[in-house]
């Protein structure tokens, strides 16, 4: 994956007021052509949100945000989420589901976006408009758009993080020995953060800057089944152990809060010093933000999630509409079979240091920062 354009984007808070707009619906019945956009589909259409499952808070956080913003744009909500299972069946039972009673356009973050081929299928033979959102579909030509933060340069963010925690924490001078962890192998954005990361990390690694002792440097490697948290801690036990036992640990590259949690958790276990030790991380997970100012995790990624749907739900009332929808990037997203239009948001970097600035509009995280300053 190259190095995507970096998409600065303010959204405006007025985004859903603006996809009430109506017309009239080709081919659709009387009632449908009172409520329809010329060259789109009626304005209280049913709209599908196919999500993953409630493992993350923020794709908890999504599926209330799509429930309440399709609601008040005018729109018919049917917002599922698979189980927490590995299978993606129900998913796919889901989507499929979601063709059948007549949804104008689907969302997915896929549990498994190189599963989804059949389904997709059916939703094109049926005109039906699919948005994937946050996660890549790949392997298909059945993808309209894809919404999502820049996830290469999230991984940018995460591999400076590091190092920068490294020179702030680790109380010595390089090299410095870290390990390396990367998200679930089924999921697209897994690799992208991964290779994001590496595009600074390998560098480092290659002159003596960085010494990843366990040799585990491949995304395969490297890989969190599920994006577990007890996959993640496991693994860590075993790196610390087999490698570790008096040897320092100075930093680890986590792809996420939920997974930097579990990571953190194996090295007090084996009474390492966190506060010496740099733990990266994404999502802004309140527990994790709770930590950064604790002064144990290093780092996190905020990628707010009620810009990201505001974004899609903004892109929903342009196809509701007939307008042309709004992309920033058309050359990068290659699923394997197309280039997908994408429409990329800007992550932020968030340590303890730019707390305040980065969470000055997200009043329960702001409220945690105030409390532990």
């Amino acid at each position: 994956m190259k190095r995507l354009a970096l998409a600065a984007t303010a959204l405006a808070a007025a985004t859903a007021l603006a996809l009430t707009g109506c017309s009239s619906e080709r081919g659709g019945t009387s009632a449908g052509d009172e409520t329809a956009a010329a060259g789109g589909f009626a304005a209280d259409a049913t709209i599908g949100v196919a999500l993953p499952d409630k493992t993350s808070e923020n794709w908890v956080l999504a599926g209330d945000l799509f429930t309440q913003g399709l609601k008040d744009a005018g729109f018919n909500p049917d917002v599922q989420y698979a189980p927490a299972s590995n299978t993606v069946a129900e998913q796919q039972n889901q989507i499929s589901a979601m063709v059948t009673n007549g949804a104008k356009v689907i969302v997915i973050g896929a549990k498994d976006g190189k599963q989804l081929g059949t389904q997709l299928q059916q939703a094109a033979d049926a005109g039906v408009k699919i948005i994937a959102y946050d996660r890549l579909i790949e392997n298909t030509p059945n993808v309209d758009f894809y919404v999502a933060f820049d996830n290469f340069k999230v991984g940018q963010l995460q591999g400076q993080a590091l190092l920068d925690g490294l020179e702030q924490r680790s109380g010595h001078a390089a090299p410095w020995n870290i390990e390396l962890f990367s998200g679930s192998p089924d999921d697209a954005n897994s690799g992208v953060f991964f290779n994001g990361a590496m595009d600074v990390l390998q560098p480092k690694i290659d002159d003596g800057t960085l010494v990843v002792v366990s040799g585990q440097t491949d995304i395969q490697q490297t890989a969190t089944q599920g994006w577990e948290a007890e996959n993640a801690q496991s693994r860590m036990d075993s790196l610390l152990a087999a490698n570790y036992g008096t040897a320092a640990i100075d930093g680890v590259l986590s792809p996420n809060d939920t997974l930097a949690r579990a990571i953190i958790t194996s090295i007090n276990q084996a009474g390492k010093d966190i506060t010496k030790i740099t733990v990266t991380g994404q999502d802004s997970e309140v527990e994790s933000v709770k930590s950064i100012m604790a002064g144990e995790q290093f780092s996190t990624i905020n990628k707010d999630t009620t810009l990201l749907v505001e974004q899609t739900i903004k892109m929903i009332g342009q196809l509701q509409r007939g307008e042309e929808v709004d992309v920033n990037d058309t050359e990068q997203y290659d699923n394997g079979v197309k280039v997908v239009p994408a429409y990329l948001l800007a992550p932020v970097i968030v340590t303890k240091e730019n707390a305040l600035e980065a969470y000055a509009n997200v009043p329960s995280l702001l409220e945690i920062v105030k409390a532990a300053s």
